[in-house]
């Protein structure tokens, strides 16, 4: 086999790796935080099976690793279901399910720390269950869940690292193709590591950005 000198025409693979990093990435913020949205509020919700299924998936995912998620989808599946499941949709699968549970926590408590009196005026006023969630409560939880959901979401770009576990080319996985075929893995990586601190750090901003912005637009609600 014949090694190559690491040179700027192998910096293409990694970009390109961080183009399906970002897209995944993308595609599980969404569909996690719909799944979350919906389970956080199913777990305050007062009808007790509903709740207890949300918190039984919570719990069971959260107590499972995100790797072992992975490998159950992409290996375990096809096993019992005999259907094929590409590398891409094992990879969004794991994530949205994983994103979904922790979400879903953030929700929960986000809600739950809404003083019980919004909920009492907006019984008051005649509102429906669905109106005082979407009227009342969400509105205000939105400021309280932003700083935990920045986290969370930061790290699951850093753990999104896993799906080159099952052979998905990711920003992950092309760091290591062009480490071996250089024989330079550390500069690989540490172009690898620049890549992903550019993610994160942008994701970061924009979030304090939005933040900002949020409390600036309640400001002025509240003046008028």
């Amino acid at each position: 086999m014949r090694f190559e000198t690491f040179g700027i025409k192998h910096l293409l693979p990694l970009v390109k790796g961080m183009g399906v990093t970002l897209e995944v990435c993308l595609i599980t913020l969404v569909l996690g935080t719909i799944l979350g949205l919906m389970a956080g509020i199913a777990l305050t919700s007062r009808i007790r099976p509903l709740r207890a299924a949300c918190k039984a998936y919570v719990n069971i995912v959260r107590g499972i690793p995100l790797l072992v998620i992975l490998f159950m989808t992409f290996y375990g599946i096809p096993l019992l279901c005999d259907v094929d499941v590409s590398q891409s949709v094992a990879s969004i699968a794991s994530l949205t399910v994983y994103s979904g549970a922790y979400i879903a926590e953030i929700v929960r408590g986000a809600i739950q720390s809404i003083p019980k009196g919004q909920t009492e005026a907006a019984n008051a006023l005649g509102m429906s269950a669905l109106q005082r969630v979407r009227l009342v409560i969400l509105p205000q939880a939105v400021r309280v869940m932003i700083p935990p959901l920045v986290g969370f979401f930061i790290a699951l770009v850093k753990d999104s690292s896993l799906v080159s576990a099952i052979g998905y080319i990711d920003l992950a996985r092309s760091g290591k193709i062009v480490g071996n075929l250089t024989m330079n893995p550390m500069l690989s990586f540490v172009f690898v590591a620049v890549f992903y601190f550019v993610i994160c750090y942008s994701l970061s901003r924009l979030a304090r950005y939005s933040e900002r912005k949020l409390q600036i637009n309640l400001a002025g609600g509240k003046k008028r």
